[in-house]
């Protein structure tokens, strides 16, 4: 009998042994599974950011040129207008310098309006 409780404790120390393989496994399974997760996914992450970057590229380079035509456009339309003032002051420059100047010598001497008169 006592080599039969002998067997059985043996038989079950077998089986706790097979048993922490079997876990050991399942988790170095698990790890590994993981660590594949992680690769999967990095990799999925520059492939998206490739294509983002190309996509941002291909959107910076059509408009790159619309820019340049549009700063050339303003430039002509600055030189016009700069123009037209241009011209209107020497339209007018020489009224308006006389303006000033029949203001300036022409003074009516007057009493301020706050000035009471002094009975003396």
């Amino acid at each position: 009998m006592a080599a039969q409780q002998s067997q059985g404790i043996q038989t079950l120390l077998e089986a706790e042994k097979e048993a922490a393989k079997i876990v050991q496994q399942a988790r170095q399974y698990r790890v590994q599974k993981l660590k594949d997760a992680r690769a999967q996914a990095s990799k999925e992450i520059e492939e998206y950011k490739k294509t983002k970057e190309q996509e941002f590229k291909s959107f910076e380079a059509s408009h790159a040129g619309t820019t340049s035509t549009t700063q050339v456009a303003l430039d002509r339309e600055t030189e016009v207008k700069l123009k037209e003032i241009e011209a209107v002051f020497k339209k007018k420059k020489d009224e308006v310098v006389n303006t000033l100047l029949s203001r300036a010598t022409l003074v009516q001497p007057e009493l301020h309006r706050n000035l009471k008169k002094l009975n003396a």
